[in-house]
């Protein structure tokens, strides 16, 4: 199977698309940690559908005007890790959650901690909307595309 890659300039930053041909597997803000190394194999191409549809979706949202997205996800991680992220997508646009709300949204109230590392390890930013996650007392925390930049989709959202 293909691996297919672009990038997009954002207000975050330059974003690394990732894909089967189909789906999304990555979104990626490139300064931040966990970014895929660009293997030798993968083939770039612009002008992928779906690359062109997340680059449209992520526009109008940066402009205020898309809430939800519909590019085809396809994020591959654990099982744990898929439920994790289920769970976000489920936040709604311009509310949070914390870590603790997260957990016991996937019926496993005590796993606080490896919900945190699930997020972090979150394959679609912005999409898969880990940003909408805080610290119990309703602080900033962890965020593999900077904290700057998860205040700034907070900021967007009209949380902070």
């Amino acid at each position: 199977m293909t691996t297919y890659y672009a990038r997009h300039q954002a207000p975050v930053g330059d974003i690394l698309f990732v894909s089967d041909g189909i789906a999304l597997s990555h979104l990626q803000m490139t300064a931040g940690k966990y970014v895929p190394d660009v293997g030798n194999d993968w083939v770039r191409d612009e002008a992928l559908p779906v690359f062109d549809l997340a680059r449209r979706e992520l526009d109008a949202y940066f402009a205020g005007k898309l809430r939800a997205f519909s590019v085809p996800l396809a994020p591959k991680g654990t099982d744990f890790q898929k439920r994790v992220w289920t769970a976000l997508t489920k936040v709604p646009f311009g509310e949070t959650r914390t870590y603790g709300q997260q957990a016991a949204m996937i019926g496993q109230p005590a796993a606080v901690r490896a919900v945190g590392a699930a997020n972090g390890k979150n394959p679609i930013a912005i999409i898969v909307p880990c940003h909408r996650v805080i610290g119990a007392n309703g602080t900033l925390t962890g965020y593999a595309g900077g904290l700057h930049n998860k205040a700034l989709l907070l900021k967007l959202e009209g949380i902070l």
